[in-house]
């Protein structure tokens, strides 16, 4: 943290200034995050990841990412905003972007989900000091856009778009309720994860500001966000508090897309040309589109709005029926950031954004909570592997906005680059890596139906809470590197594990015809207990075993991994005579650097790879044969600008 002392001293100045009740820890009545629905995750809190894969990961984030995007937004003005803004600091607004106050959520966000997972009271006093800074740009009524406030007419420098005028003028591009958002999905974190009410307080008072402002009664301003975040925002609120107005208000904002009645309609770029409740197809900008889908999921399974829940199954289809990468990865194309027609996936243009895929995995999680069904965890998986996590480097502060599947070297598929970026003007990317990666703990289980789930497999210590019972839960793995997981669970009465077969192991690369596997693959996944094979189908993509369970017994789960050749369904235009390699849950490519004879590779179905552990990009498992070496897709263009394939053209005759 040594780059950002005077925002610390700053703070803390503010802090004892102002502590008067700003950090008490007074919660508030909680009715509970899983509220609706029948399935819910277990908090990160309980969850300690001890995994040789994903504990680097995160704590890069924890240890570097966090403390390089503070010094970026300290550099770029975005805490200056907030202090301009109330008047503590003379200037202009600085940066580049309408929405450049979210970064500072976000990253207070990860810092908070981080806390929970690892308490650092240093990294703890950071944070108030941002919240605090945070308090001086609210208005007295709630109000908190720090660009509108400094001086409504002269918008962001460089976003043209941004309309000039007072409070909700352009909606469509003024981002002042996603800004919002933002604030209230991180506050509720924070809270959760400090019991403090200082950032709740802030939201809370911007929320109230929204439920003033915003509706069809009389004197109130009939609207929906361009950009939709608010809506799981203001639903995460009134989980905490259980005040209905905040639900109310995103399911109006919901229900009003697509009437032109209530506004003039944005069009299909933000999901606005009919009622969401009529939308079957997946349109428009990626990350604006899967962060309303998990909002309506939380309508459909609070409110129990069977008119959502159709709406949000016929999307969920479309999306990985159609328009999903191979790596998980949404959003085909780069002119504004959208979906692009049904099986319409370039590979060099793709565009693949962090934010979407991060947005799909919490929509995907919700679709999870609400059916328990594995397909959802096979989606989960298949894009935390790949499309996620690629989008930061392997030394933590460098980044992919998009994320391509072919490079020739040339094309600047990365905003301006063909390899990774430091930073971006619009830095929504690396802060919402920051976001979201402490909180992949509490992706791993998940409790309901009397069961608890393993949705995931990585090296853990768990303590479940199921019906007031505590059960306890290990993970020893090297997944993804291979397939064997060993566990243990102790409880003192009878509980139905239900153990995720992942669909690449169930001979499913995504649970559609969108893909499949060119080559046979007989290996079944197998679970001992106690060195004797348990004989049980896989049910619904699970193997369920329940019993009393004793904390000697040895549960070893082994899922077969080899090579395996991918070909797209043939309305894939792009992808017709390639085939795409994985091994487990992850998806290869091939880079120059490791070929030279990159332009003519070819592979065939019928190719025999061996895989091994190699000393390069931090102990990879590499698959090669004689005439290509191929690496994890997520550490690609660690190395520099390289040229590099995903899709390789198919050998047709191999003898």
């Amino acid at each position: 943290m040594k780059r950002i002392n005077q925002i610390l001293i700053f703070g803390v100045s503010l802090l004892i200034f102002n502590c008067n009740t700003e950090t008490q820890v007074t919660k508030v009545e909680e009715p509970g995050s899983g509220m609706g629905y029948p399935i819910e995750p277990v908090d990160i809190q309980h969850v300690k990841v001890t995994d040789d894969f994903w504990l680097p990961i995160i704590k890069r984030v924890q240890e570097k990412t966090i403390d390089y995007a503070i010094a970026k937004c300290e550099e770029e003005g975005r805490f200056d905003n907030f202090l301009i803004a109330g008047g503590q600091m003379k200037g202009e607004v600085r940066g580049e972007m309408p929405f450049d106050d979210t970064d500072v959520y976000k990253i207070i966000e990860g810092a908070s989900n981080s806390l929970i997972s690892a308490p650092n009271k240093e990294l703890e006093t950071l944070v108030d000091s941002l919240v605090s800074i945070i308090k001086v740009g609210q208005e007295k009524d709630g109000y908190l856009t720090t660009w509108r406030t400094i001086d409504p007419a002269k918008p962001p420098a460089t976003w043209v778009q941004t309309p000039k005028g007072e409070r909700w003028d352009g909606l469509f591009m003024s981002h002042e309720l996603y800004n919002a958002g933002h604030l209230y999905e991180a506050a509720a974190v924070h809270y959760r994860a400090t019991g403090k009410r200082n950032f709740l307080d802030i939201a809370i008072k911007n929320a109230d500001l929204m439920v003033k402002t915003f509706g069809d009664e009389e004197g109130k301003i009939k609207a929906v966000p361009g950009h939709q975040i608010i809506e799981s925002g203001l639903i995460k609120l009134y989980q905490i508090t259980g005040n209905e107005e905040y639900i109310n208000l995103a399911k109006y904002f919901l229900d009003n897309r697509g009437n032109p009645e209530n506004h003039d309609l944005f069009g299909p770029y933000s999901q606005d040309s009919i009622p969401v409740i009529q939308q079957e197809e997946v349109v428009g900008h990626s990350v604006r589109a899967v962060y309303m889908y998990a909002a309506m999921t939380d309508i459909a399974a609070i409110q129990n709005d069977s008119l959502y829940e159709a709406a949000v199954n016929k999307l969920w289809n479309n999306m990985v029926s159609k328009k999903m990468y191979i790596t998980g990865g949404i959003g085909a194309k780069h002119d504004g950031e959208q979906f692009g027609a049904n099986y319409e996936l370039p590979n060099l243009t793709a565009y693949n954004e962090t934010c979407a895929a991060i947005g799909d995995v919490y929509w995907n999680h919700r679709m999870h909570n609400l059916y328990g069904d594995v397909k959802y965890f096979d989606v989960i998986e298949r894009t935390l592997y790949n499309g996620l996590i690629s989008g930061l480097s392997l030394e933590g502060t460098n980044f992919f906005y998009p994320n391509a599947l072919e490079s020739d070297g040339v094309y600047k598929s990365n905003r301006g680059s063909c390899t990774r970026q430091a930073w971006f003007d619009c830095s929504c990317c690396p802060t919402n890596v920051i976001r979201f990666v402490p909180s992949i703990p509490g992706l791993i289980y998940s409790k309901g139906n009397n069961s608890v789930y393993v949705n995931l497999y990585a090296s853990n210590e768990a303590e479940i809470d199921l019906n007031g019972k505590a059960v306890k839960v290990t993970q020893s793995t090297s997944y993804p590197w291979n397939g064997t997981v060993n566990m243990t669970v102790e409880a003192d009465f009878e509980v139905k594990v239900k153990f995720r077969v992942p669909g690449w192991s169930r001979n499913e690369v995504l649970p559609s015809d969108l893909y499949s596997y060119a080559n046979s693959y007989e290996s079944q996944p197998t679970l001992s207990i106690n060195g004797e094979k348990v004989e049980t189908a896989i049910q619904d993509g699970y193997l369920e075993v329940t019993r009393n369970w004793s904390a000697d017994d040895a549960i070893e789960i082994h899922f077969p991994m080899e090579v395996r050749a991918v070909k797209a369904n043939e309305n894939v235009e792009e992808d017709r005579g390639k085939l795409s390699l994985e091994y487990g849950p992850l998806v290869y490519a091939v880079e120059e650097v490791d070929n030279p004879n990159f332009d003519t590779i070819s592979v065939s179905a019928n190719d025999q790879f061996s895989v091994q552990k190699e000393d390069i990009l931090e102990g990879v498992n590499t698959i090669s044969n004689d005439q290509l070496k191929a690496i994890p897709y997520y550490t690609w263009s660690n190395r520099g600008v390289n040229k590099m394939k995903v899709w390789l053209p198919e050998t047709k005759n191999n003898n």
